[in-house]
């Protein structure tokens, strides 16, 4: 969540929900740092939930403006705020059953379905490029951030005698991904909020991606075992699928049968099919099919069917939400798999800290699931090159394609370590003006000399 005040304006990048220990996030996400009712508007960079999943709560607690974003993230989030009400009154019942008989106070969701269903009618899709008044002296547009589908990049443009120009990447994508088109480029920034998610390390080449799936699959179906792929409901799954519908047309895979178990991934990948304008002509090929993917691909949406699949026989690719492995069916399917030897968990996305995947990408010898302590015995297989994050040497470039007129470099949504290193980079590159803020704090930009384009913090 980013304030941005100009012009007389208060404008809202983002509200995100915040992922980690359940008290720590129970606090975080309730109690908003700012009074929603003096916020005149919000821009929303992409659909995923650590950017959008708080504007239920938002919307709940007075915020009256329009959400601007995508056309393509207004749908995505019509689906996925929709299913996180569910997960926050389904959370909430479970606890106080738990709680009711011991006469603890019981909890409240932190929204409700009804409640995300409420929040959607003050989005405004846009194009990419069409600029857009907040106000007198000041303007925003979108440019395609090419992380997932419908993602953006903020332009902020406030005239006051000058023009000064904020960016506000977003999560900002890379360079010749699988299905989305590449990043667009940006001119004339004085001002840069970046990303830095991976600030410190580079990712394996994309051409590796397609590669490592093939090994992992045909080791895993070599012994007889299944593999597991905890992927997010949003874009990963889908490139999953696609890479594996390619491998098995070029025969480096054998035929398996492939379940999609989760009725959120279901409905996200229909709502690919409505956007064919974010692809290449292979990727809109493929997405334009009634049912796009593999003559073995099953999408499971029944509950009783998602517990059969405990109970195959012989190999299987089970892609199932969430990433992170903090809740939804991947976690049951990894309950009753991780202790037998012959399968895989391939990790194919970012893991934050004390969840269940960074666990198992730390190759703990047991994990926690549902209070009983597992032994992992099945094979952890994380593949970097699926992220679709910029790694620290595209970042590096994005703020070098911006150098002739930065000012000011401010580093967010990265783990610390993360954010510093990338820090360190920039200043040794010769960034003048590189912050890593603290959550609260208020950094005073636009009153800088624009011609030292020095920041005032």
């Amino acid at each position: 969540m980013y304030v941005i005040e100009a012009g007389g304006r208060r404008i809202l990048l983002e509200c995100g929900l915040f992922q980690g220990r359940r008290r720590e996030s129970e606090e975080r996400n309730r109690y908003l740092p700012f009074d929603p009712r003096g916020i005149d508007a919000m821009i929303l960079s992409h659909a995923h939930i650590d950017h959008s999943g708080n504007i239920p709560s938002l919307v709940a607690q007075g915020f009256r403006g329009p959400i601007y974003a995508t056309h393509a993230t207004r749908d995505l989030c019509a689906v996925m705020l929709r299913d996180s009400g569910r997960i926050h009154e389904r959370d909430a019942e479970w606890h106080n059953r738990k709680v009711r008989r011991r006469g603890e106070p019981l909890a409240q969701p932190l929204y409700t379905e009804d409640e995300a269903i409420h929040a959607l009618h003050q989005f405004v899709g846009i194009d990419y490029g069409a600029p857009l008044s907040l106000g007198p002296g000041l303007r925003f547009e979108l440019r395609d951030a090419g992380h997932v589908l419908g993602s953006a990049m903020v332009l902020l443009d406030r005239e006051n005698g000058r023009r000064t120009r904020l960016c506000f990447t977003g999560d900002l994508g890379r360079r010749s991904m699988p299905l989305l088109r590449d990043p667009s480029p940006v001119e004339d920034v004085n001002v840069l909020i970046m990303e830095s998610t991976y600030g410190d390390r580079c990712h394996p080449a994309v051409s590796s991606m397609r590669t490592r799936l093939a090994e992992v699959v045909v080791r895993t179906v070599a012994r007889g075992g299944k593999i597991l792929i905890p992927a997010f409901a949003l874009e990963r799954a889908q490139t999953v699928v696609y890479l594996l519908h390619r491998l098995l047309q070029e025969r480096a895979i054998p035929p398996v049968p492939v379940y999609v178990d989760s009725p959120m991934t279901a409905d996200i990948s229909a709502v690919f099919q409505l956007h064919p304008e974010h692809f290449d002509a292979e990727a809109r090929s493929f997405w334009e099919r009634p049912d796009p993917g593999l003559g073995t691909l099953r999408y499971v949406a029944d509950v009783e069917e998602s517990k059969a699949l405990n109970y195959l026989e012989g190999p299987a690719i089970i892609i199932s939400a969430s990433g992170m492995c903090e809740a939804g069916r991947i976690v049951h399917h990894l309950r009753n798999n991780i202790e037998d030897e012959r399968n895989t968990v391939l990790i194919v996305g970012f893991q934050a800290r004390n969840t269940l995947g960074r666990q198992l990408v730390e190759h703990r010898p047991e994990v926690r699931i549902f209070g009983i302590d597992v032994p992992v015995e099945a094979e952890i297989v994380d593949v970097g090159a699926f992220s679709s994050h910029a790694d620290a040497d595209e970042l590096a470039a994005f703020a070098e394609s911006c150098r002739g007129t930065i000012g000011n470099v401010f580093l967010v949504h990265g783990e610390e370590p993360q954010a510093q290193a990338l820090a360190g980079r920039l200043r040794a590159a010769g960034f003048a003006g590189v912050t890593v803020p603290q959550a609260g704090a208020f950094h005073d930009v636009y009153s800088a000399d624009v011609d030292d384009r020095r920041a005032t913090a």
